[in-house]
């Protein structure tokens, strides 16, 4: 029986990757490194940030009179289930 190959035919091989995709995995290999950008947070901010925050929210809670309280909770409550359902 004949292959597919000698009748012919030529199959073509579905990619998961599209053209832009492979250009960029080319382009990787050739240069030997990666053109993909990386974000990476400087730990020392995120520590500043993180105790300002800490800080900074318990400080306002404190200067938060109970009415004032109240009446932001009352509002969150309103805005989380205040809303009307999808109707079908």
């Amino acid at each position: 029986m004949a292959s597919v190959a000698s009748l012919g035919m030529v199959l073509k091989r579905k990619s998961k990757r599209d053209v832009a995709q492979n250009a960029l995995r080319v382009v990787e290999q050739t240069i030997g490194g990666s053109l993909a950008e990386t974000k990476k947070k400087n730990p020392h901010a995120v520590a500043l940030g993180r105790m300002g925050g800490k800080v900074g929210g318990a400080n306002r809670a404190a200067q938060l009179s109970p009415e004032r309280k109240r009446e932001i909770a009352s509002k969150a409550a309103r805005a989380r289930w205040g809303k009307e359902k999808a109707k079908p």
